[in-house]
């Protein structure tokens, strides 16, 4: 089976991550929480850029607070 380009790279990190000292290992760690960090916000951005979308959300927790709420298996059927 053929490795994925991401497979393939990971393990090449995890080989270079292998060879360094404590020190320079923090500071790759320190790098790569920072990058997905930045995913993390980029993606609450792009949700939080939908219209509506906080409203959306209050009125659902207000549902669900009243129990006003569906079965996921009932769902399910429909679809």
């Amino acid at each position: 089976m053929a490795r994925t380009r991401r497979e393939i790279l990971l393990d090449e990190a995890t080989t270079r991550l292998g060879t360094l000292d404590a020190d320079r290992l923090k500071a790759a760690n320190d790098f790569l929480a920072y990058l997905q960090e930045r995913t993390a916000d980029a993606e609450t951005a792009e949700v939080m850029s939908i219209p509506g979308i906080l409203d959306d959300i209050r009125e659902a927790l207000v549902d669900l607070e009243s129990g006003k709420v569906v079965r996921f298996e009932e769902i399910r059927r429909d679809v």
